[in-house]
């Protein structure tokens, strides 16, 4: 059963299309910051890693993916409870045969579908940042088979494309239901708790802790790196929130600006504070802390950038960098993980603090209409994302791990993961280090 497809308007199609195509920059944007917060002898298997997944998630969405997502007015199964309708999984064709791909102008489908390509292809670069220095190419490509092909889509449909959670407003008055039009929850919380699953059970570089279980600084190897990584990031996300607020929310044309805004105020306040915050903690800015701040701002923009005041997003950017600056230490010394590229603080907990902020600020129903009850529906979205989608990815991911072993031999750690996969070096011309100079410990 399906409700009836949104139309989108000449305008609104040729702004989307022009969003769309500055998402790729988003995606090498995460894929460079991952790439500068390794070490330099894993740098060559980790951008070789990121191509790697993209086109792993790209291929899955298209053959089976976006069958499960489908996008708004495209056909479905319901459950019947209480006598209300709930939406949770699409009944698309496989290999997009469903989807017109061809003709003027392009439907919402396949615009949604193009959307999703890219949207995926993201999702799947942030859990390298986890693994980094110790997770196996293969093993990295067939968890992204799982993300692309059942958890990502998934989600995406009870948020995107009318699901359940997008029906709470409909069915229980909860404000117009779970709102998400950038990703903050299908792209950066599914995502960032799929790189906790991953560090979890890869384990914690070798040298990262004591025999006294300290945590020891294993500092990223190229700080331009990261630095351009977070201005080609920019680029990608306001496309990124400008075509999801058009796909998913129907907002007008006229509307980009003030996303635009909300998206840069909200990376700049967090990446300041980020530094701010390290000031004060540790006399001196922070590289790599703020590059991760940075990255929890533009996290939590997803959420908001549509529906909130410029003020507000430097309160919500502000906030953002300070949580994803203090969660990193907490992670590795309260709970043993070891996330080298700040995944989880920045993409899980930044895109978390995102969808609350909004619940809290953000005027979803417009002019004339009403937000009571939108704290509640963004409170069942977070909640169905730390207990369901938490534990279904840690479960698939346990599951492929015990099929197929996820962690590198230790020789391969010692060697470096572009040597011992690869072959050869990202830098043949420079030294690099291995654990015969690097702290001993763990």
């Amino acid at each position: 059963m399906a409700s009836p497809a949104p139309v989108l308007s000449d305008v609104a199609t040729v702004v989307c299309i022009a969003f769309i195509l500055l998402v790729p920059f988003a995606i090498a944007g995460i894929a460079l910051i991952n790439v500068g917060l390794g070490r330099s002898r894993s740098a060559a298997h980790m951008m070789t890693c990121s191509l790697g997944v993209i086109a792993v998630a790209a291929l899955v969405y298209f053959i089976v993916g976006f069958s499960w997502q489908g996008y708004a007015g495209g056909p479905a199964y319901y459950f019947l409870i209480g006598g209300k309708q709930w939406n949770w999984i699409a009944t698309e064709r496989l290999f997009l045969r469903s989807v017109p791909l061809s003709g003027a102008p392009p439907s919402i489908g396949s615009l949604a579908a193009w959307f999703g390509l890219f949207s995926v292809s993201l999702a799947a670069i942030i859990p390298l940042g986890s693994g980094a220095d110790r997770w196996r190419m293969s093993a990295a490509m067939l968890s992204t088979a799982v993300l692309a092909g059942w958890t990502y889509p998934l989600f995406a449909h009870w948020v995107w494309a009318g699901g359940w959670l997008s029906q709470l407003g409909m069915n229980y008055q909860m404000g117009q239901g779970f709102v998400d039009v950038g990703g903050a929850s299908t792209i950066h919380c599914v995502a960032g708790l799929t790189g906790l699953s991953v560090a979890w059970i890869l384990g914690p570089r070798r040298g990262k802790y004591t025999r006294d279980g300290l945590p020891t600084a294993i500092p990223g190897h190229n700080s331009v790196y990261m630095m351009f990584g977070c201005l080609l990031a920019l680029v990608g996300w306001i496309g990124m929130n400008g075509a999801g607020a058009i796909l998913f929310a129907g907002v007008d044309p006229s509307g980009v600006v003030l996303i635009g805004v909300n998206t840069l105020l909200c990376a700049v306040s967090a990446g300041l504070t980020a530094a701010i915050v390290t000031k004060v903690r540790f006399r001196k800015p922070d590289a790599s802390l703020s590059v991760n701040g940075w990255v929890g701002g533009l996290v939590a923009s997803s959420a908001t950038c549509a529906f909130i005041k410029p003020p507000e997003a430097v309160v919500v950017g502000a906030i953002a960098g300070g949580l994803v600056t203090l969660t990193i230490e907490w992670f590795e010394l309260k709970l043993g993980v070891d996330d080298p590229g700040g995944a989880v603080s920045a993409h899980a907990l930044g895109g978390l603090w995102g969808l609350l902020a909004l619940g809290i600020w953000g005027d979803v129903a417009g002019a004339g209409g009403s937000n009571q009850g939108q704290l509640l529906a963004q409170i069942v979205g977070i909640a169905t994302l730390l207990g369901f989608v938490f534990p279904l990815t840690y479960g698939l991911n346990w599951a492929l791990n015990r099929v197929h072993a996820y962690r590198v031999e230790r020789e391969g750690e010692r060697q470096g993961m572009d040597l011992y996969e690869l072959g050869a070096g990202a830098y043949p011309e420079f030294v690099t280090h291995n654990d015969e100079t690097s702290q001993r410990g763990y």
